[in-house]
C-alpha cells in the first residue's frame, strides 16, 4: 500500500513544484501563467543536461521559430546586415515619402531568443501595419558559445549597416525617425548602442528615440529592491538572472558563485556604485522601507580576468552623465513584479537628472516579458493590451 502511494505522491510533488508559482493577485489569467512558467522551469531544469549532450541552451524553444512568410502588407525576408542576421519587414504599399523605421533587439538574457521567434516575428508585422513603418529586427550570436562583447558588437555592426544612407535609402526611411527599441537583454543593448553611437565619428544619422522595454541595465548590485521582492517571481527569477549575468561574460563557475553572493566588485572599482545606487536613485515608493547595503567588494582577481561586468557597454548605468544629457527622447517600460524592475527605474532616475526627455509608463499588474504574451500564440490579455497602448506611443511620436 506504501509503495502505491509513494508513487502517486511523487509526480504530485513534482507537479506543484513546476506549476505552481507565487503569482500575485493582481495578475490576470493566474493557470495559463503557471502553466507556461512550468513549461520555462523545465526548461531551465533539464538546459545543463541537454547542454553536455551537444545541445545549446533551451532547444526545446525552437519550436518558437517561424519562416519569414510575407503577406498582403508586408515582405519579410532574412537578411544579412554586415554578416549579422536580420529579418526584416516592409510594408507592401507604395508611399509617397519616406517612413519611419525601428530597429528591434530581442532578449533572451543573451543566452537565448531570435528575430525569427513567433512572438518577435509578429511584433515587426504590428508595426508595420499599424506604424507604416520599416522594420528591422536583428540577431546576435549568443552565449555560452560566445561571450561579451560579441553580442554587443553584432548588435552594432548590423545598426551601423542599416544607419549608412544609402541602405535607408534603399528601404524608403526617413534619417530622422528612426527607433531602437527593445526588450530585457535587447533592451541593455539598445541602451549601449545609443551611447556608443554618441561618439561615432562615422554615424551622422540621430536617432529619435530609444525606447528601452524592462531593461537589464547594471551587473554591479545584485540586492536590488525588485531583487528581493521578485525573487521567486515567474518568467524570470533571481537565480536565472545573475546566471544569465554570468554567462554572459564567462563559462567560469567563479564568478557566477561570488555575483550570487553579491561580492564580486573589487574595492578599486567601488566608486562605481554611485551610479547604481538604489537608495538615491529609487523613488521612494519602490524603496518600501528596504534598508540598502553596501555590496562587499570581491576578489581582484575576477574583475581582471572578466572585465567586463565593469564595462559601460554591458552595464550602460554606469555612463558618466556627460553621456547621458545627449541621449534622444526615451521611452521606458518597467514592470511592478519583474526582478529587473530597479534598473529601469534607476537610469529612469539619472536621465531625467542629466536633462533627458523620458517617458515612462510603469505596468502595475505586470511581469517580465509581458510584451511578448501578447503574440496571438500566447494571447494574454495584459499583454494585448500593453502592446496596444506601445505601439500607439510610438506612432504618435516617432
Amino acid at each position: 500500500m506504501w509503495k502505491k502511494s509513494l508513487c502517486l505522491l511523487i509526480p504530485c510533488v513534482l507537479i506543484a513544484y513546476y506549476c505552481y508559482a507565487p503569482i500575485p493577485h493582481e495578475i490576470e489569467q493566474h493557470w495559463e501563467l503557471m502553466m507556461i512558467w512550468s513549461f520555462m522551469r523545465i526548461q531551465m531544469h533539464i538546459a545543463p543536461l541537454l547542454e553536455m549532450l551537444g545541445f545549446g541552451p533551451f532547444p526545446l524553444l525552437e519550436i518558437l521559430v517561424v519562416p519569414p512568410i510575407s503577406d498582403e502588407n508586408v515582405t519579410v525576408t532574412d537578411n544579412l546586415f554586415n554578416n549579422v542576421s536580420v529579418r526584416v519587414f516592409v510594408p507592401k504599399q507604395k508611399s509617397s515619402t519616406p517612413r519611419r523605421a525601428v530597429f528591434y533587439i530581442h532578449g533572451g538574457g543573451w543566452v537565448t531568443g531570435s528575430a525569427a521567434w513567433g512572438p518577435y516575428d509578429e511584433l515587426g508585422r504590428w508595426m508595420v501595419e499599424r506604424l507604416d513603418a520599416v522594420v528591422v529586427s536583428t540577431d546576435y550570436r549568443l552565449s555560452p558559445q560566445y561571450h561579451f562583447p560579441t553580442q554587443f558588437e553584432d548588435v552594432y555592426d548590423a545598426l551601423r549597416w542599416f544607419l549608412r544612407k544609402k541602405v535607408l535609402a534603399e528601404y524608403g526611411v526617413d534619417p530622422s525617425r528612426i527607433c531602437i527599441a527593445g526588450d530585457s537583454a535587447g533592451g541593455n543593448l539598445v541602451a549601449a548602442v545609443n551611447q556608443k553611437l554618441l561618439n561615432d565619428p562615422e554615424i551622422k544619422i540621430k536617432v529619435k528615440i530609444q525606447s528601452l522595454i524592462y531593461p537589464v541595465l547594471q551587473a554591479l548590485d545584485m540586492d536590488l529592491p525588485s531583487h528581493r521582492e521578485n525573487i521567486h517571481m515567474v518568467i524570470v527569477e533571481k537565480e536565472h538572472l545573475v546566471e544569465f549575468w554570468s554567462r554572459y561574460f564567462t563559462s567560469d563557475k567563479a564568478l557566477l558563485e561570488a555575483m550570487v553572493a553579491n561580492q564580486h566588485t573589487p574595492v578599486e572599482s567601488s566608486h562605481l556604485f554611485k551610479f547604481v545606487n538604489w537608495s538615491t536613485l529609487l523613488p521612494e515608493r519602490f524603496k518600501k522601507g528596504h534598508v540598502y547595503t553596501t555590496p562587499i567588494h570581491g576578489p581582484s582577481e575576477l574583475a581582471k580576468k572578466y572585465p567586463g561586468f565593469l564595462d559601460v557597454r554591458a552595464s550602460p548605468l554606469l555612463a558618466n552623465d556627460s553621456i547621458l544629457r545627449r541621449l534622444p527622447l526615451t521611452h521606458i517600460l518597467t514592470c511592478q513584479y519583474d526582478v529587473v524592475r530597479d534598473d529601469g527605474l534607476m537610469y529612469l532616475s539619472r536621465l531625467r537628472a542629466a536633462g533627458v526627455r523620458v517617458v515612462h509608463e510603469h505596468v502595475e499588474d505586470g511581469f517580465h516579458g509581458i510584451l511578448s504574451f501578447g503574440s496571438s500564440l500566447i494571447n494574454f490579455r495584459a499583454g494585448k493590451r500593453e502592446v496596444n497602448k506601445y505601439l500607439k506611443w510610438l506612432k504618435e511620436n516617432l
